[in-house]
């Protein structure tokens, strides 16, 4: 990989962190939408949108040698079910005032890429980082045992994303391409889905108002974009180099949730948070450390 790739995955990661620490804006407008319409529509606009960028900048020769790979098509096809419950997951959180929990699960990610690096692709851990991933388990644990709660919003966010990092990492297919058959994989089920709630407050774009039609359409452009992002990202830099610029995105979460939209910020909270925080900031100084060395 040369050291100009290299620069163009960290900023690809850098730019789809800070989107996707946004992105709870935008779904706040539509906080009276339910969860599972808003992911329909993030799935039929997101592709229209990506065979609009197709169509402009080509990858459909890269598209029909993806078709015929069936391993690769099976690998995105998992892939799409997967980014469809975080994505699904993560509106309902954002939307029913868990934005915090989103945050930690997000937090949580970074850690747990490294440990799926070490699982699945033969990275190493060197120490600073076993200890940083024993501090950020500790800090699960304390919330389980001392206030008797596991954190499961967070840790479902964190799994189904750094299992999604997995393995469109290992598949290693182009970006547009790759996105474009995860939609498409989906495309029948929203459009059903869609003829069968016609019936409901919001669902039907012929009777809603053009603005509210118009923030329905933009979920294809608000995920795409930064999906986009990530999975070049992906494939240019290390999972673990990755993850390490994921505290981006719940960091600006974090902020939005406590300033913007008054989350409580309680013990509970606080205490797994500093272990996980704890965990970053050694898991951030190792990162560091090897740089400096290398």
């Amino acid at each position: 990989m040369s050291d100009r790739e290299y620069r163009k995955g960290i900023l690809l990661a850098v730019s789809a962190y800070c989107m996707w620490g946004f992105a709870p804006l935008y779904f706040k407008l539509l906080n009276h939408v339910s969860a599972t319409e808003i992911l329909i529509h993030r799935v039929i606009w997101s592709f229209v949108f990506m065979l609009i960028i197709m169509l402009f900048i080509g990858g459909f020769s890269r598209l029909r040698l993806l078709l015929k790979q069936p391993k690769q098509l099976m690998v995105l096809t998992i892939t799409s079910i997967v980014i469809a419950g975080n994505w699904l997951l993560f509106i309902w959180a954002v939307n029913n005032d868990h934005m915090l929990d989103a945050s930690l699960g997000y937090f949580i990610n970074p850690l747990l890429n490294v440990l799926l690096g070490m699982l699945f692709l033969g990275e190493r851990l060197r120490k600073l980082q076993w200890f940083a991933v024993t501090l950020a388990s500790t800090g699960v644990l304390l919330q389980l045992i001392s206030f008797g709660s596991i954190p499961i919003v967070s840790l479902a966010l964190a799994g189904t994303f750094g299992f999604y990092a997995l393995l469109r990492k290992k598949v290693n297919v182009d970006a547009k391409a790759g996105l474009l058959v995860e939609t498409a994989v989906l495309l029948p089920v929203a459009l059903i889905y869609l003829v069968a709630t016609s019936d409901t407050a919001t669902a039907s774009m012929l009777t809603n108002d053009w603005q509210l039609n118009l923030l329905l359409m933009a979920a294809g452009i608000v995920t795409s974009i930064p999906l986009l992002c990530f999975a070049g990202a992906a494939v240019r830099i290390p999972l673990s180099t990755l993850g390490f610029f994921q505290y981006i995105g719940p960091s600006i979460m974090f902020i939005l949730a406590v300033s913007l939209f008054n989350e409580p910020f309680d013990a509970e909270k606080g205490v797994t948070f500093a272990f996980i925080w704890a965990a970053l900031l050694i898991f951030t100084l190792d990162m560091a450390y090897k740089r400096k060395k290398t």
